[in-house]
């Protein structure tokens, strides 16, 4: 059979250099990759590098450097005894030119052992003591536990309001073992560190024989605190005198009050501005000294700055009262004791904000659990136990008021009767209420307590209430004239209103007596109550000037007529005159 021209004819190549590229391209992107693998595992542990600290020279076998807690250790031990050439062991120098790394080596571990033992309260038993430096997390809360490190953090320390860190880092040369080190970039910082937390002007006079250590701190400074407390107190002493002399010498007012009432907090926060500017500029002391010191100083602060706003607010709302409201009772328009009530709904509201503000402030400067080493997460859940078992009483007390608040059951300036007592409303605060007494006493009742006992409200719609007086009076007392009497005086008093409502009925009646009611409708329920002491007065005076005869008195029946009409004494005299001879009369 004859082929067909029109077909192309393909060339035959070989095939087997294909496949030999094709596997050689494989092989090689496969080792490519397992390279680049282990590269990032390697780099993943420590820092490579070509040499280290070449112009130090060898390093002693006493040196221990293997895991962060043990060269943490080893520096503290060598600058202790002041063999800071060893110490410079622990610093990577290898930013510095050979030739000067032991000169500036031994200079640079004084420096950060002093900044060190200002500036931070160290511990190397918080640091890991495993070379590769692994998160362990036994809760399993932290994403990155069993993970190693090549380089964590020593310390954090601030200077004019910037942050350095000094940290270590894991550095291996060739094939020998990787060792911790303070970073280059940490050591570039020691020069700044010293100069804000080195030696300060009075240490430089002070004899070497009182910078010995004796227990956490040197001898000097168990002798400096005392006096340095002493003068602080004595700073704050006049502070507080020199304010209460301001508050005395301003006019009497407002601005008197609030002066007055800040005498402690601004003494407070002058001790700490001074304690501040001491240990910036005269003193400075061990780190353990430094830390409890700073976390004094930011509470304090923290705490007379809140105190201060607080006394400020209360006195706005003090004017206020006085100017808006005036004296607190129920007499004043529903308004204006709603607005009262507002206002201290706003003054808890300030206060909670204010709590939550300077508490949050105060952690996060002082970073507490960072630098006591403890788990925030950790302690959280054993502080809301131990907060919820012993602050159950408060924390209801602080919602009550808040319920109070916003359902506004009672009002300042509000007139209830609270187990038997009159009082008014004087304040709602956070835990408890102040009540005013008709007698002007001053009852405290926790909120809860309160509001879980039936009280009433005389002022929650209208002050406006019916009073109510009784009169016993005799079976034969005229009620028409004594209701006459009773809407005569009723209309006389200016305080009892709506005369319409005006009733006067006998209410009860016993075989010897009659009780007579009179209601009237008064003002408000104090005024109600001296318009019905008046009437009572002036009813009880009419009777007794008028008709004697109409107070009740006991009878006593010696027949069966009645002896109080006479007609039972008057048969028993004509019966003895009869049997005397005598005619009756």
């Amino acid at each position: 059979m004859k082929k067909n021209s029109s077909w192309p004819v393909w060339p035959v190549w070989p095939v087997w250099p294909v496949w030999v590229v094709l596997v050689f391209t494989l092989v090689f992107s496969s080792v490519s990759t397992a390279q680049t693998q282990g590269d990032e595992s390697e780099n993943e542990r420590w820092f490579a590098i070509d040499s280290l600290n070449t112009g130090l020279g060898d390093v002693p076998e006493e040196v221990g450097r293997m895991s962060p807690r043990e060269m943490v250790r080893s520096f503290l031990a060598f600058t202790e005894s002041e063999d800071y050439a060893t110490a410079a062991h622990m610093l990577n120098l290898n930013d510095i030119d050979p030739g000067e790394q032991q000169s500036q080596g031994a200079e640079l571990a004084r420096q950060l052992a002093e900044v060190l033992k200002r500036g931070e309260w160290l511990n190397a038993s918080n640091m890991s003591g495993r070379q590769d430096a692994v998160i362990e997390d036994p809760s399993g809360q932290n994403p990155l536990a069993g993970e190693p490190q090549r380089n964590i953090e020593l310390a954090a320390l601030k200077v004019e309001g910037q942050a350095y860190d000094v940290r270590l880092g894991r550095y291996r040369v060739g094939e020998e073992d990787p060792v911790w080190l303070v970073m280059p970039e940490s050591v570039s910082f020691i020069p700044a560190l010293y100069e804000e937390y080195g030696p300060s002007m009075l240490e430089r006079y002070i004899p070497e024989r009182l910078k010995v250590s004796f227990g956490m701190l040197k001898i000097w400074e168990w002798l400096a605190i005392p006096i340095f407390l002493i003068a602080i107190g004595t700073v704050g002493v006049v502070t507080y005198y020199v304010v209460g002399l301001v508050a005395r010498i301003l006019p009497s007012g407002v601005s008197t009050i609030f002066a007055d009432q800040i005498g402690v907090p601004m003494a407070m926060i002058v001790m700490s501005l001074v304690t501040q500017m001491l240990l910036d500029y005269v003193v400075s002391f061990s780190a353990i000294a430094t830390t409890t010191f700073r976390v004094l100083l930011i509470s304090i602060m923290a705490w007379g700055a809140g105190t201060i706003a607080l006394r400020l607010i209360d006195t706005i709302m003090l004017r206020m009262t006085r100017r808006l409201v005036g004296e607190i009772d129920d007499t004043k328009p529903k308004d204006k004791r709603r607005l009262l009530t507002s206002l201290y709904a706003l003054r808890r509201v300030i206060i909670l904000i204010t709590v939550i503000g300077v508490s949050v402030y105060v952690l996060g400067q002082i970073q507490l659990f960072e630098s006591l080493g403890l788990s925030l997460l950790a302690s959280a859940s054993v502080l809301t136990v131990l907060v919820g078992i012993a602050g159950q009483a408060v924390l209801g007390n602080i919602l009550s008021s808040f319920q109070l608040s916003l359902a506004k059951p009672i009002r300042i300036g509000d007139l209830v009767i609270f187990e038997g007592q009159w009082c008014y409303v004087e304040g709602i605060f956070y835990t408890f209420i102040r009540l005013r007494s008709w007698d002007e006493r001053r009852v405290i009742v926790p909120v809860t307590y309160f509001t879980s006992k039936p009280f009433e409200n005389l002022s929650v719609k209208s002050t406006k209430m019916y009073r109510f007086l009784e009169l016993t009076l005799h079976l034969s007392a005229d009620i028409s004239q004594v209701r006459e009497m009773f809407l005569a005086y009723a209309q006389e008093e200016d305080n009892v209103i709506e005369h319409h409502k005006l009733l006067c009925y006998v209410t009860k009646q016993t075989a010897y007596a009659q009780t007579v009611t009179c209601y009237l409708m008064t003002s408000d329920p104090m005024a109600g109550w001296t318009a019905e002491m008046n009437i009572r007065e002036k009813m009880m005076a009419f009777i007794r000037d008028n008709h004697p005869e109409w107070w009740p008195r006991e009878i006593m029946v010696i027949s069966h007529e009645d002896t109080a009409r006479g007609e039972g004494q008057g048969k028993r005299s004509q019966d003895a005159d009869s049997s005397a001879g005598k005619p009756p009369e």
